[in-house]
């Protein structure tokens, strides 16, 4: 069953020096209950606008995408209260700690105190944040913070994770946890759909990988399907490979 399910899905918006620019273009794909998706591209490939549309950030321009059955567009609330979304560059309130604003974030969520108070337990255990639950955040690291970031999204217990670069600048024992809790979250039967750029992390996580460039979808499979379908043997090389072959084809 999809959780996750993009069809034709657009983004356009016009730009002074470069006129009308299809950041996301005519892309289709779906991410399943139990499955790791990720998304590949390099730098303005469309990776962060299709995860904003999918989140309800961003309205499409064309097309349509459902999370958890909802309309990103007219049922963007049902869609939120179904979603976790991490997106680089969120902050957090300086001066609460993380049990602060974990408690905040829940009564916005409208959950039961009970239920904020054993969730939070659960999340600063998962996230080995004990050391620092209760110091305020703007005396936190770049990877406390993220950890902090990441059990705020979750607080609800959601069954779609998006991911917008969840690794990005992190420690490697920050990273782990991050890591650690995306494989858990898989066995759990939640959806778990994420952009990166760390090649080694896509190959050891995801059960099936989209390669995005210039807005488009250039192939989305099984890595044992990508290096079939390209001859190519590891996944930096199939990347790589497809994005010279779409360059090539452009031309």
């Amino acid at each position: 069953m999809s959780a996750i399910q993009v069809e034709n899905l657009s983004k356009a918006y016009l730009d002074k020096g470069r006129g009308l620019v299809r950041a996301v273009d005519d892309i289709s794909f779906e991410c399943r209950y139990g499955e790791i998706v990720g998304l590949l591209g390099p730098n303005g490939a469309g990776k962060t606008t299709t995860l904003r549309m999918l989140a309800t950030v961003l309205e499409p321009t064309a097309g349509s995408a459902h999370v958890a059955d909802f309309d990103v567009v007219t049922q963007s609330l049902q869609v939120r209260k179904q979603l976790g979304f991490l997106t680089g560059g969120t902050g957090l309130y300086a001066r609460l700690t993380p049990v602060e604003i974990l408690r905040f974030f829940g009564k916005l969520h409208e959950m039961p105190d009970e239920a904020i108070r054993s969730r939070t337990e659960k999340l600063i255990e998962i996230f080995d944040m004990k050391s620092f639950q209760n110091s305020h955040c703007d005396r936190l690291s770049t990877g406390q913070k993220q950890r902090v970031n990441l059990a705020r999204v979750l607080l609800h217990d959601p069954p779609v994770i998006i991911l917008d670069e969840p690794t990005a600048g992190l420690d490697i024992i920050s990273s782990r946890t991050i890591l650690d809790f995306i494989r858990t979250a898989k066995h759990d039967g939640k959806c778990i759909l994420f952009s990166t750029h760390y090649m080694t992390e896509a190959e050891i996580l995801c059960d099936r990988l989209a390669v995005i460039h210039n807005g488009k979808i250039l192939e989305c499979d099984t890595l044992e399907g990508l290096k079939t379908k390209t001859e190519k043997h590891s996944l930096v090389d199939v990347f790589f490979h497809l994005i010279q072959q779409y360059e090539t084809q452009q031309n």
